[in-house]
């Protein structure tokens, strides 16, 4: 039961997504536009007997005044029953206040119209949103992951993978020993089988290779790596198809295999010190919310992982959903996977660590290792994390391989933005260099287009380009 004194804090507060005020119950149409719009969006509460302002004028509350606004609020579509209280704020004065929670039915409408919240200002809602909050609800109720895999039995999955993973839920505590090893009672346990039979996500997961290529082929796993900044040139383009553990596995090994790493160069030593361009684990959560978040049941759907000289992108089919933003993602928020089955099993298996920290682990990860942190993008039905690096990269190829010692002084180069002399260059690299060497080097660096002299002689500054 609220009090006259969080009567007094809410107006003294003002109007908010989640709170509207009205000076009396005459508004009622108005109001239950603004309830309709808080079902859609976070839940909230209106406020009769206050001003815009804030000022706490009450008004008098009737049986007839609450079976008025009772009325009003029925015209809503699906039936919500809010919570009503009447709040005395005066001697013959109340306050009253209608409460909702967000509602589990979106859209909701008031005569015939959807609403939507932004600020302390109640809107129309656009259809297309409509549409989106639509299939969130269909999704929940039959969603593509919990529906029957037709025609696929308990022997067409790879039985040690689901032995793996139980071992490794129980390994690390997420899970007590079933004390059992039968794979229905270990799927069953998993909420992977549905009176008796298997669900797609069980297929999905566990699948064996050679069924799943001819019959999901949505479980795909694109990657490529580009020459330069787009996709006018492949120096590898592959596909694989596979349950989501054997295409997690593939993806890491071609990150493993493709990715240059970052380095330094040592004052005074011709030594490298490498690193990782992108943090290991960080790539990890990107690829696991992937699996997890992405539409199934778009056929042609899949993930892919892209290496451009600039950035690294993990894209997969499908939209961010529930109202949620790429900005909020990096925010604590609520985790609503799309595939909570799918995502069950990642976390019983280490693969993600607490749902709803995937994003920000990601962002940690990166700000650790000094690099900006991940961007998301969705758009044109898929959504992509892109992740950037913030050291030099020299290229290992540039119509021939470049030779250790060159990508040594395109290292060196980069540490100095304000250029370098042959002879400060051959400093940092001798003696396993010599003057000739170098020169030679720098004579083929610039054939390249990748390094260029500032000045004349003995003068010249060498400078990437």
């Amino acid at each position: 039961m609220a009090t006259r004194e969080q009567i007094t804090e809410w107006a003294e507060a003002g109007e908010s997504e989640t709170l509207e005020f009205k000076r009396t119950t005459k508004a009622r149409r108005e109001a239950t536009q603004s309830l309709c719009a808080m079902l859609n969006h976070r839940g909230g509460r209106v406020l009769f007997g206050i001003t815009p302002e804030g000022n706490v004028n009450g008004q008098q509350v009737s049986d007839q005044t609450i079976r008025e606004v009772s009325a009003e609020i029925q015209r809503i579509e699906p039936p919500v029953f809010p919570a009503v209280e009447c709040i005395p704020v005066g001697s013959d004065s109340d306050v009253l206040m209608v409460s909702v929670n967000q509602g589990y039915m979106k859209p909701y409408t008031y005569r015939g119209t959807a609403y939507r919240r932004v600020g302390n200002t109640t809107l129309k809602m656009p259809r297309d949103a409509q549409d989106q909050m639509l299939i969130e609800r269909v999704h929940s109720e039959h969603r593509w992951e919990n529906e029957p895999a037709t025609g696929w039995s308990i022997d067409d999955l790879d039985l040690p993978e689901i032995l793996v993973t139980v071992e490794e839920s129980i390994r690390r505590g997420r899970v007590g020993d079933p004390g059992t090893r039968d794979p229905e009672e270990l799927l069953r346990g998993m909420g992977l089988v549905k009176d008796g039979v298997l669900l797609r996500a069980a297929v999905v997961l566990f699948g064996k290779t050679e069924r799943v290529e001819v019959e999901m082929p949505q479980c795909l796993l694109r990657v490529a790596r580009f020459r330069g900044v787009d996709r006018a040139e492949f120096l590898d383009n592959r596909q694989f198809r596979d349950n989501v553990f054997g295409l997690l596995l593939r993806a890491e090994r071609f990150l493993r295999d493709s990715l240059p790493v970052a380095g330094r160069i040592l004052p005074n030593l011709f030594e490298r010190v490498d690193d990782p361009l992108y943090p290991p684990e960080a790539l990890r959560e990107a690829l696991a919310n992937a699996f997890c978040h992405r539409d199934y049941t778009i056929g042609g759907g899949s993930v892919a992982v892209a290496i451009y000289d600039d950035r690294l992108e993990v894209t997969s089919s499908g939209s961010l959903h529930f109202g949620l933003t790429a900005e909020q993602l990096f925010l604590p928020h609520e985790s609503l996977p799309w595939n909570p089955l799918i995502a069950h099993v990642f976390y019983r298996r280490g693969i993600i660590e607490q749902w709803g920290r995937g994003t920000i682990k990601m962002a940690e990860l990166t700000r650790m290792a000094g690099l900006p942190q991940p961007e998301i993008e969705d758009a044109g039905g898929y959504v992509t994390v892109r992740f950037r690096p913030d050291r030099y990269v020299p290229p290992q190829r540039v119509g021939r391989d470049l030779t250790e010692r060159q990508q040594a002084i395109l290292f060196l180069l980069n540490q100095f933005g304000r250029g370098l002399a042959l002879r400060e260059i051959h400093a940092q690299l001798e003696p396993q260099a010599t003057l000739r060497q170098v020169r030679e080097d720098l004579a083929n660096l610039r054939t390249f287009g990748l390094v260029v002299p500032k000045g004349l002689g003995r003068g010249a500054r060498w400078q990437l380009l």
